[in-house]
């Protein structure tokens, strides 16, 4: 018979190892995770940097009279009092802010009335929201042609007046492109930014909804009381916001005014492309200190916009 002595000492209880920690991520992958996202963008946003960067270096130091291809080596502010009291200038600085301001303020009043009509559900709101939307996918350079095919002398426009009797002749049709008002380029900066205000105003006004005009409606408020007190300062700071990049974009283009405006007295874009591209190089400076006022003051407008966006988000 075989005893438990016989079997020898019972073993004991078993210990489970515990189950081993997760070891911490290694520092340099680690790293590499945080570094992944800046790495992929590296190449296109040095491609900016040293393009655009270079570009604006190399456009303030002309500016500032340093130009050696021409024998400038010293650095002045001599070039920027020669432009700020240049009459050409000062004259071109009253365009740019002229056309500007008007195409800001039309765009923005237009904006608004097309925006509060098409909140609305209608029969065919839908294809005419699409038509509304139309132009701001269309180029500049491409309104602006479509432009001089239409309100020229020569145009569809004063052809189809002569031919139903309503001028003599073509000719005789007002002059709308290359004149001193800028009648052209309003309008080809008006049918592009329209749109562009107008859609941010209508997304305000769908988010909105009726709920404040319906409160307003009951407390006995009309139509333009509930406009004035209770719409105009919720969609405020989107059209300011949109305000100001139309403001910035017209007062800084060149290829509308270069292509429907008088050669003089222009816009400053194109008075520095004019100076820039003249076989003085003499000028060079004079082009460079006039992108270099006109860029300050699309940073400020930016600035500006910040703030406002800021504003309007909180």
């Amino acid at each position: 018979m075989t005893t438990s002595a016989d079997l020898g000492p019972s073993p004991g209880p078993q210990v489970v190892p515990a189950r081993s920690l997760p070891r911490p991520q290694p520092t340099v992958r680690r790293l590499a995770g945080h570094l992944r996202i800046p790495l992929m963008l590296s190449p296109s946003v040095l491609l900016v940097v040293v393009l655009f960067g270079g570009g604006m270096l190399v456009g303030i130091g002309q500016s500032f009279g340093y130009f050696p291809t021409i024998g400038l080596e010293e650095w002045t502010f001599e070039h920027y009092a020669n432009v700020l009291s240049d009459p050409a200038f000062l004259r071109s600085l009253w365009v740019t802010f002229r056309i500007a301001f008007i195409v800001t303020a039309l765009s923005s009043v237009i904006a608004v009335g097309l925006a509060l009509i098409l909140r609305e559900t209608f029969a065919g709101s839908r294809i005419t929201k699409f038509i509304f939307q139309i132009p701001l996918p269309v180029p500049h350079l491409v309104a602006a042609s479509g432009f001089v095919l239409l309100i020229t002398q020569s145009g569809i426009i004063a052809r189809v007046a002569a031919g139903f009797g309503l001028i003599d002749r073509p000719s005789d049709f007002p002059i709308l492109v290359f004149d001193q008002a800028g009648v052209a380029i309003t309008l080809t900066f008006l049918w592009k930014e329209v749109p562009f205000i107008g859609v941010v105003v209508l997304a305000v006004l769908q988010s909105i909804g009726p709920h404040y005009e319906e409160i307003a409606r009951t407390l006995g408020a009309t139509a333009w009381q509930r406009f004035v007190h209770v719409l105009l300062p919720l969609i405020m700071p989107g059209v300011i916001s949109t305000s100001i990049i139309v403001f910035a974009f017209t007062f800084a283009n060149y290829e509308i005014p270069l292509l429907l405006g008088v050669r003089s007295p222009t816009t400053l874009p194109v008075l520095a492309f004019y100076r820039y591209q003249d076989p003085d190089l003499g000028l060079r400076p004079e082009a460079m200190a006039i992108s270099v006022i006109l860029a300050i003051v699309s940073v400020a407008l930016l600035f500006v916009y910040r703030r406002l966006a800021r504003y309007a988000v909180q």
